[in-house]
């Protein structure tokens, strides 16, 4: 489909998780990215605890959006759209997050963009680099989620060709730093630790690699189980554990897997470009070994910044803009949050197809809507 010559303004809302985020964007710019983060809050209990990440998102969400709009220079009423994830994630937290954006576009009159949390990781891509290749070869690694999909169209088709059957990557460095004692999160303390460390050290597994496994299919819980009896055993022996070389080791079996089986995906599939995002690609060793890798296979690597893989609006509102752009049928009023929306739904489209929206503008809206939006403007605290 056809691109629009001028650019989109949209901003996005970010409540998957534990971290409210609002991002604003003008086509492939980003103007604003304001995050209030809760992971401190979900430290003492070693993981997120999902009524208070809820309650953080409550009581971040209006002054997240403030700063956003006064990041970006710009005023609600001249957007294009709002975006917000609809799924996947927790469900009390992505409620939040859709109830705000709906309050905000019906207000303003402006049209309302469900999108998918997996989806908007790849097109952040898009504010770093420029448009997606099309197709996209995507690696997606974070807490809850290990995937490669391939992306023809990042606003309407994107096929998943292996995920985790167990622990995701990131919920395994989680793991492992509890056990190691390293606190929570765990993914950036693995990576300090393991730079100080030897990968070679210890050989531990890697899983789904077997002649007969799915090829691109991942599963963490064995290494992660391998590692912990590992340390298990120094300890039993009155031996200390040497951290920096576990860390190192368990790392590099972590992203071994995960890099070889992006490039042989890319390979089979004839893709000459790969994407890794969400949040463990900030991870250093994964970086390096991606870029090798690439290079020997002349595949183009395409690697945001680390703040942009990590959960954020930008990611959302890059997604919604290029919704906006190719002309994607806004969402209706009754969008509800997905905890578990599929990554091969983009975007929750309406069953009206947008009614009550302008088409050809992308944000007009009806008389009802217009009486309304002249009565409730002023407690928008804009």
């Amino acid at each position: 489909m056809a691109r629009r010559t001028d650019e989109p303004l949209v901003l996005g809302i970010e409540t998957s998780c534990d971290e409210t985020g609002v991002g604003i964007v003008r086509g492939h710019t980003l103007l604003a990215d304001a995050v209030a983060s809760s992971v401190d809050e979900h430290a003492r209990f070693g993981g997120v605890v999902p009524e208070v990440a809820s309650r953080a998102h409550l009581e971040a969400m209006v002054p997240t959006i403030q700063r956003a709009l006064k990041e970006a220079g710009v005023s609600a009423k001249d957007l294009d759209g709002i975006a917000v994830t609809a799924g996947p994630g927790l469900a009390g937290a992505l409620l939040v997050g859709v109830s705000a954006a709906k309050a905000y576009a019906y207000a303003l009159g402006k049209p309302l963009y469900g999108v998918n949390h997996l989806a908007s990781h790849i097109c952040v891509d898009q504010l770093e680099h420029g448009a997606l290749p099309e197709p996209t070869m995507a690696l997606l690694v974070s807490g809850g989620h290990s995937s490669l999909l391939l992306a023809p169209d990042i606003t309407a088709d994107v096929r998943p060709l292996g995920s985790t059957i167990d622990d995701a990557a990131g919920e395994a460095f989680d793991k492992i730093a509890r056990v190691l004692n390293l606190g929570f999160p765990g993914g950036p303390v693995i990576d300090r630790y393991a730079r100080e460390g030897d990968p070679d050290a210890i050989r531990f597994p890697r899983g789904l690699t077997g002649p007969r496994d799915p090829i691109y299919d991942f599963s963490f819980s064995g290494l992660k189980t391998a590692v912990a009896r590992w340390i298990e055993a120094k300890r039993a022996a009155g031996e200390n554990v040497p951290v920096a070389d576990v860390a190192a080791s368990f790392q590099e079996a972590v992203v071994d897997v995960l890099t070889r089986k992006a490039v042989r995906a890319c390979k089979d599939h004839g893709v000459d470009h790969l994407m890794i995002g969400g949040g463990v690609a900030a991870n250093t060793r994964l970086r390096a070994m991606a870029e090798r890798r690439c290079e020997d296979a002349g595949i183009t690597l395409r690697v945001p910044r680390p703040k942009l893989c990590t959960d954020n609006g930008a990611m959302v509102a890059a997604l919604g803009a290029e919704m906006v752009a190719r002309g994607r049928a806004a969402s209706s009023w009754d969008l509800s949050a997905d905890s578990s929306l599929p990554v091969t739904e983009p975007h929750v489209p309406g069953d009206d197809h947008g009614e009550g929206h302008d088409h050809e503008h992308g944000h007009g809206h009806s008389h009802d809507h217009d009486h309304f939006h002249e009565l409730s403007k002023d407690n928008l605290y804009l």
